[in-house]
This record gives structure tokens, sequence and C-alpha cells, in this order.
């Protein structure tokens, strides 16, 4: 093979006609897994596509050079041998294969009414990443199906999701579906990854949410439906594993009508379930989907009307279902009940489909309904018509109405929703774009650092392999090269006066009452809550002189992933890493051996502890410092008490009368500094403090004294009052739901009991037991192999952080003695 490049082929006009005849012949493909620019400022520019052709064609430039006809050079270009990988072959770009030809600007700018920003959504193992690689397949994306037990799917393309066989980063993919533009993103399943998934669904304009269709709604599936609540995204429900042992689909649908506490709209039924399943009937058409046994791929499935004398059954079952699901819309859309009680009241059999599926695009618009599909993503059954759905179905960006567009006008505004970190091109920012344009060499300003950056190349995000782009309009999702200083929730506009003009218009649009400041904050798109780490270990280099080395990739891991918090510690000095559990913290220590080749050594996973205190003190202290020909002097007197009302992590400052308003006014900063700093340290453990109210009685300062000293003052005093109260520990109290076999529920009940375990209630799904309880994280340490010991690898569990509660004095009194070295 030779490579050979596009050159010396006049307008931009011809080098995109010349362009898209190699999209139409199959011949234009990334090289490796490089970026491939699709052209240049013109065709001086030396950013051209590259082109593979056998060694006895002659090159295409040098064909348009002798002014050949353009069918000379087409039945040239058909003398080329097909490209034969035998690696994984991925498309130019998505949906040009065959005869699709398309002009180059509906490729890279399709109508914002085309295009579908959807999210794959779920609890760990319900098949996430197995139906987003059939769908990529379907697509054209992938010329082969890729699986997760071979780890060789798309979109887990990091070592460590390859081996474990789960979704750490969600990646974003882009593929085209008869016409549509998707950008999906598929996102992990385990709660220590939850952050991952709020990233992605602050910027999704839909949600495909996928369910075991033998264990119907689990742990983590109401915890990203409450995310997707949250931010109000419509969805629809794809019932996976149908040919699964034990897969029910009415059972899994009532899961939904009552955990979910959503009304499910039957668009599909099955025929036959578990062994027996071989296709699904489509309710809106009636009409029966048939997938051939003997196909590899799932590609080959025929779709038959349903007719009375061949199958008299499914016929009756799918026009009762119909008819419900008429009567369902009806109930939640005014403006179709209005149409089948006018037009159709007598036979809802003439109502025509696409009336049913436009009123069914309204109500999952409106969230008051949601679809329910069905299929085997493992056996290549379904995807095609779930494609169909989230295309028919789900919103595209005009369709999701988002308050500030109105500010901006046709000014850029996007959000920067995920930070990945390149070795050879740096900080890789993924962004939304909600209004105007993104073009390479574009200076843009970040609204959350205020700092002007260069954004130096745009690209199209397609998992771990990225095409680049001369341009992206609104609605589309694009990944930037250059931004330095952007992090996670950074909101990015055009320039800063196109920030205050926006400012401007907002504070118009409020009326004079509002100050500018609260007008400029409603300009911040919201960013993600970052949820406090629960476990922590101490992380150390193989020696002093790689500690910079250590600093750099965990400033870098940092920067993709906020929920990972590093500290230093003040007593010893080391370096401590905060992580959502153990397999986050045991991910982040290979990472850094993979990527950044370094040797760590981690210390033993500890718990986060917090303390508080029960009983209102007063403590008084002074400081008295001369330095230099300056005197410092502050006396404070303060009082601690426990709050009352909810649990609250920082502590609640009060100031009494007697301070005057000048005083506050110049030293009030310095104050709570000193307070919370003295807070991120208790007496007993030297865990951070929570759950106290301080309340600032007396506070004299002498002229000329430094704010350090008021902080130094009022910390010192703070500390002797948190140390003279009756103090308590308060431990992470954890969510836990277990899976098991009726056989292992008394080993599994016995094992929590021991564990200081509660058990709420135990449930029944299908034949086996769920156990719902709450039990302290300090003794969930390794309790996975000991429940796969204990019943045999059968059972199942999920953990997420409830709440904190205070330890028993005895407990208290263990761990005390235990971190004392008593015990």
């Amino acid at each position: 093979m030779s490579l050979w490049k596009l050159q010396d082929l006049g307008s931009q006009t011809s080098y995109q006609n010349h362009l898209e005849s190699l999209l139409q012949l199959g011949l234009f493909c990334p090289i490796s897994t490089a970026s491939v620019p699709l052209f240049g400022a013109g065709p001086e520019s030396s950013s051209f596509c590259h082109v593979l052709c056998d060694d006895n064609v002659a090159c295409l430039g040098e064909l348009a050079s002798k002014n050949m006809c353009c069918s000379r050079i087409r039945a040239s270009l058909k003398r080329i041998k097909p490209l034969v990988s035998l690696e994984r072959s991925y498309s130019s770009l998505p949906g040009l294969l065959g005869n699709d030809i398309k002009s180059l600007r509906s490729i890279i700018n399709p109508p914002i009414s085309k295009i579908r920003n959807i999210g794959i959504m779920a609890h760990i193992d319900a098949g996430k990443t197995t139906t987003t690689e059939r769908i990529l397949y379907y697509s054209g994306y992938t010329r082969s199906l890729g699986d997760v037990d071979d780890g060789d799917t798309v979109t887990d393309f990091m070592a460590q999701e390859r081996e474990r066989g789960i979704t750490i980063q969600s990646a974003a993919v882009t593929f085209d579906w008869k016409g549509y533009r998707v950008n999906l993103i598929d996102t992990p399943g385990h709660v220590d990854f939850t952050l991952e998934v709020e990233r992605c669904l602050r910027v999704l304009d839909g949600a495909v949410a996928v369910f075991d269709a033998s264990a119907g709604v689990e742990a983590q599936t109401l915890t990203v439906w409450r995310q997707a609540d949250k931010h109000k995204i419509p969805r629809i429900c794809f019932l996976n594993k149908m040919d699964k042992t034990g897969a029910s689909f009415n059972y899994a649908v009532e899961s939904i009508r009552e955990k979910l506490k959503a009304k499910p709209l039957l668009l599909q039924l099955p025929i036959g379930e578990a062994k027996t399943f071989k296709g699904v009937v489509d309710v809106v058409n009636k009409e029966k989907l048939l997938w051939n046994p003997n196909s590899d791929d799932g590609k080959d499935f025929e779709r038959k009307p349903l007719l009375e004398k061949s199958d008299p059954k499914l016929l009756k079952e799918a026009t009762d279902a119909r008819n419900a699901l008429i009567e369902q819309v009806a109930d939640l859309d005014d403006e179709f009940a209005d149409l089948v009680l006018g037009e159709f009241s007598e036979n809802f059999d003439l109502l025509p489909p696409e009336k049913l599926q436009t009123a069914i695009h309204r109500v999952t618009l409106a969230q008051t309904a949601v679809p329910v599909l069905c299929g085997s993503a493992l056996k290549n059954k379904g995807v095609q018509p779930l494609l169909d759905a989230i295309t028919t179905y789900l919103p595209s960006p005009e369709e999701r109405s988002y308050e500030f567009l109105q500010w901006y006008k046709d000014d850029l505004c996007a959000l920067a929703f995920k930070v990945l970190h390149d070795k050879q091109r740096g900080p890789l920012v993924f962004m939304r774009i909600y209004s105007g344009m993104i073009k390479p060499q574009l200076a843009v300003h970040n609204i959350n650092g205020n700092c002007t950056e260069r954004i130096s190349r745009l690209l199209l995000p397609f998992a771990d392999q990225h095409v680049e782009i001369p341009s992206l309009t609104a609605g589309n999702i694009a990944l930037t090269v250059g931004l330095k200083h952007t992090a996670t929730g950074d909101t990015i506009v055009s320039s800063r006066s196109s920030a205050l003009a926006a400012a401007r218009r907002a504070e118009k649009e409020g009326g004079k009452k509002q100050t500018h400041n609260s007008e400029a904050e409603r300009l911040l798109l919201a960013g993600v809550e970052i949820p406090e780490p629960v476990f922590f270990c101490t992380i150390e280099p193989p020696s002093v002189a790689k500690q910079p080395d250590l600093d750099h990739a965990l400033k870098c891991l940092q920067r993709e992933d906020p929920s990972l918090k590093v500290r230093l510690d003040p007593d010893s000095g080391q370096t401590v890493l905060c992580g959502m559990g153990e397999l986050h913290i045991d991910i982040i220590h290979d990472r850094i051996k993979r990527e950044y080749g370094l040797e760590t050594y981690l210390g033993p996973l500890q718990v986060a502890y917090r303390e508080t205190i029960l009983n209102s003190v007063r403590a008084t202290d002074t400081v008295d410092r001369t330095l230099g020909d300056k005197r410092h002097l502050v006396t404070v007197e303060l009082e601690a008490k426990p709050t009352e009302e909810t649990s609250s992590a920082m502590p609640v400052i009060e100031y009494a009368e007697s301070i005057s308003e000048d005083i506050l006014k110049d030293s009030r900063e310095a104050i709570e500094n000193g307070i919370h700093s003295a807070c991120l340290q208790g007496p007993l453990l030297g865990s951070p403090v929570q759950d106290v109210a301080i309340t600032l009685h007396s506070l004299i300062i002498h002229p000329g004294t430094s704010s350090t000293m008021i902080s130094a003052c009022v910390s010192r005093c703070m500390q002797k009052a948190l140390k003279t109260a009756d103090k308590q520990i308060l431990e992470p109290l954890m969510n836990l739901e277990v899976t098991v076999t009726r056989a292992h529920l008394s080993a599994v009940l016995a094992d929590l009991a021991q564990r200081r375990g509660s058990v709420q209630e135990i449930q029944t799904r299908q034949d086996n037991r769920v156990v719902v309880g709450f039990v302290p994280l300090a003794e969930t340490m390794g309790y996975s192999t000991v429940l796969r010991t204990l019943t045999s690898g059968s059972a199942t569990f999920t953990l997420e952080l409830s709440n904190y509660q205070a330890m028993n004095p005895q407990d208290q009194s263990t761990l005390l003695n235990r971190r004392s070295g008593l015990n």
C-alpha cells in the first residue's frame, strides 16, 4: 500500500467534490488512531485528508491535474482494490456506507432538528456497553461486533475497563442513523463513578434507561433515575436481556411503575421470553419483528404485519395493547385526546401510526410517561427498533428550553462537562454547544475562571478516536484542544463583552430590582455537585525524587475526575488520596502505574469519619505578639454548640449584637477563615467537625493588628472550645442491597448481623431475595470477597452513602484505642 495526499485540486469546491467521490467509494478513512483533518483553510493548506491507494494506481491529485473527466477519474478509482483490515475497522464519518452521499456541511453540521444528544444509563451489568456496541455496529460506525467479555468494545477503551468488564469513564460517540446525527454517551453503572453519570446527564437532551429484564429496577437504577429527574431529562426504557433465564417483561414493567413511580407506555411486546425469545411485536404499527436465528450479527430480520390467519393470538394481544396505549396517551395529552374523540372514537384501528407517534413524542418530552421497548443486545435482537425510537421519541436540542439562551442570542454559549488528559495533545475538553459556533483558533472567554483562552483544534469525538473538523454549531457535542485552564462545569462564551451584554439583557428581562451580581451568577450554567469522599489512604512515590512526577499525575487525574480529592497530611507530610470507594482508589492507583509509569505505594484504606459536639461550651483566647515595631493584640470570646436542625458539613456562624458592624466589616473574612480552619481537624481523630453552630460574643482588636493574627486567635479559641466539649464520632452509614438466592439468605443475614448491619426489609425478586438495609462503611471492607465465599459466587450487592450517624460509646472507644495503638 502507498499513502497519497490530495494536492493541487484547484478551488475549495473542487476539493470537496473529489472528497465526496472518495466518501462515496468508501476510500476515505483515518490512519491508525491519529486525528484526520477533513479539510484545511483551502487547497494550499497541508491539512488534507489521506487516501490509501494501490501502488499501480495514480494519485487522485495527479489525475485531476491532467484534466481528466469525472467519469474517467471514477473509473480509475474503481480499479482500486478495497481496503481489507484485520483489525476493527472504523468508518471515517458515520453513516457514509454504501451509496449514502452527503455534502460535507450536512456531515459536520446537520440541521439542529436532526440532532439527538442521548446517554445510556443503568445499574451495573444491565448491558449498557453491549447495547452501545450494537448501536454502533448497526449504524455503520464499526464493522465488527465488540464484546465486553472479549475486551474489544469501542467505548470501554481504558485498559482497566477492558480487564474488569465495567465502564469507568463515560465515552462520547458520534454516529448517523437514518438521516439523524446521534451523539451518544455510555455512562458507568458502578456507584463509585456516580459523578461521571451526573456530569454527562447535565448536557444531554434525552436518555435511554437500560434494565435487566430478570431483575427490573435495581439500586443504581434508582440513583441514575433520580439524577435524570433532577436535570429534567426525557427518557425511554429498554428492557434488555429478554433471552436470560428468569426474564419477565411484566415483572420489569411493574417494577418501573412501582419503584420509579413512572407511567410506562408499552410500545413493544416480546415474542417469547428467556430461551424462547425470538422477536418483538411493534404495538404502534401492529407488526411483528422476527430475527433470523441463523444470522450472526442480527442485521437480518423481517417486519411483517400481524394477520388474523397466521397470528390470531398475537394480533389480539397487540390490538388490546394498542388500544390501552391510545387511551393512556389520550389521558396525558389534550391535543391527542381531541383527535381521538373527534375522528377515531368509533374505531382506534383507523388511527394513523404517525399521529400516535407524534403524541408519544410530546408525552415523552413532557416527562409524564416513558416509552418501553424490549430486546436482547447480546443476542442482537431489538436494537434497530431502539434506534428508531431514539430518533422518533427523544427531543432535539431545539425542543429543550433553556432560560439562558434568550440572553446570548446567537453568541457562543457552551458548557465544559468533562476534561481528559492526553499525553500528546494536553487537556481535551468535552463541550456541549448551546448557542453560536465553535471554530479552531477561536479565542473564548471562561466565565468561571475569568480568563480568555484559544481553541487550537476542534474534533468530533469517536470514543478514543477523533476526527478533526473546521467548525461545529449549536446542539452538538465537541472535543476541543488547547484550553489549559478550563475545568469541569465551566461556562464558555465568545468574549467577556458578550458575557456582559448577556448579563445586561438578563437584568433588563428580570427587572431593575435584581442586582448585577445575581444576574452574572445566573449566566453561569449549573456545574456538577461533587459528593464528599468516604474513603482515604496515603500514597507514596517509590523515591523522594519521584514526588514531583506523582504530584503532576495526581493534578492531571483531578482535572479529569473532580470526585478524587488530594490533600497533604499536616502532621506526617504524606500525600492522602480521598475517593468514593475501594474500586475508585484502586483504579486511580492502577492508572498512575500504567499511564504515568510510577510504582506508587498505597497505605491501608481508612474510613472518612466526622466529629461533632454534644453540648454548648464557651472559650476565650488572647493573642499578643510584637513583630518588629508593631503590636498585634486580639481577644476573642465565642460559644460552640451543636446544631439542632438538619446535618450541616459547614459550621453555622452567628455574631452577637454587641459586636459593632465596623469591626465586622474589616475582619469578617479573617474570623470565618479561622473558624473554618479549626473545623477541618477535630480533637478526637483529626477528622472534619460538622453540625456545629458558632456564636462570636466578643472581639477586641488593637489598631494595626493583621488579619492573619485575627484568624490565628479565632482558630485557637475554637480549638480550645472543641477540646472542652463532649465529643462524638460520626461514621458513614451505607445503603446496602444484597441480591441472594433463598438457599443462602440465612448465611448472608447472619454475616450482616456481625457487621453491625440493620435489615430494613427483604423483598422477593423472581426466585431471589433482595435484602435492603444499612451497614457502617467501616464494616464493608472486603465484603465482596466474603459474600462470594458465603454464596458460592451467586450473590451481588450495591453500596451507596446514606448519611453520617453517631457511633455508640463502645464502638467509639474501640476505634479510639485502635487509633492510639492501645488495641
